[in-house]
C-alpha cells in the first residue's frame, strides 16, 4: 500500500514507451590525417547539439539526437564527428505541454547514452583517443530554452 500511495497520480492513464532506438545519419571525418597523428594530443573539442521532435503517428514520435563535435589540434581540425541519433516514442494520456518538455528532456536522456558510444566507438576506430561526452542535465537545457524565449527581445535601433 506505501508504493501505491508513492505513485504519481497526475497522470493515471499515462503511458510511455521506446518503440525504436536507431542511428538516422554518422560522418566521421579527418581532414588533417595523418599529419595529426604527429601533433602533441592537446584537443580543443566544440560540441553543438539539438534536438527535434516529430509526430509520425498516432501517439508516436520521431525525436532526433543531433550532435555535432569538431576537435582540434592547434588550428587544424583533427576531426569531425556528426550523429543524429533517433529514437521512435509512444506517449499517450499527457497533456501536450507535459510530452512536448518530455520529447526534449526524458527522450534525449533515453538517446544520449546510444550517442555517447557511438561517438567513442567512431573516434576510437578513427586511431584517436577515445571520447567520452560528458553527462547532459537535459532538464535544465529545456528551462533555459523556455526562460529564453519567455524574455522579451530587447533591441534597439539606431
Amino acid at each position: 500500500m506505501a508504493e501505491e500511495a508513492n505513485k504519481p497520480q497526475e497522470f493515471p492513464d499515462a503511458q510511455f514507451s521506446i518503440q525504436k532506438v536507431y542511428v538516422k545519419d554518422l560522418s566521421f571525418e579527418t581532414p588533417n590525417s595523418p599529419e595529426v597523428f604527429k601533433m602533441e594530443w592537446k584537443p580543443l573539442v566544440d560540441m553543438h547539439m539539438t534536438n527535434e521532435a516529430t509526430p509520425v503517428g498516432e501517439n508516436l514520435f520521431d525525436v532526433v539526437l543531433s550532435i555535432t563535435l569538431t576537435v582540434k589540434l592547434e588550428d587544424k581540425t583533427a576531426y569531425l564527428v556528426e550523429i543524429n541519433q533517433a529514437g521512435i516514442f509512444f506517449i499517450k494520456n499527457i497533456p501536450d505541454d507535459v510530452v512536448e518538455r518530455m520529447l526534449a528532456t526524458v527522450c534525449a536522456n533515453i538517446l544520449f547514452p546510444f550517442a555517447r558510444e557511438a561517438v567513442s566507438d567512431i573516434v576510437t576506430r578513427g586511431g584517436f583517443p577515445q571520447l567520452l561526452l560528458s553527462p547532459v542535465n537535459f532538464d535544465a537545457l529545456y528551462a533555459q530554452q523556455q526562460q529564453a524565449e519567455q524574455q522579451p527581445e530587447s533591441g534597439t535601433t539606431h
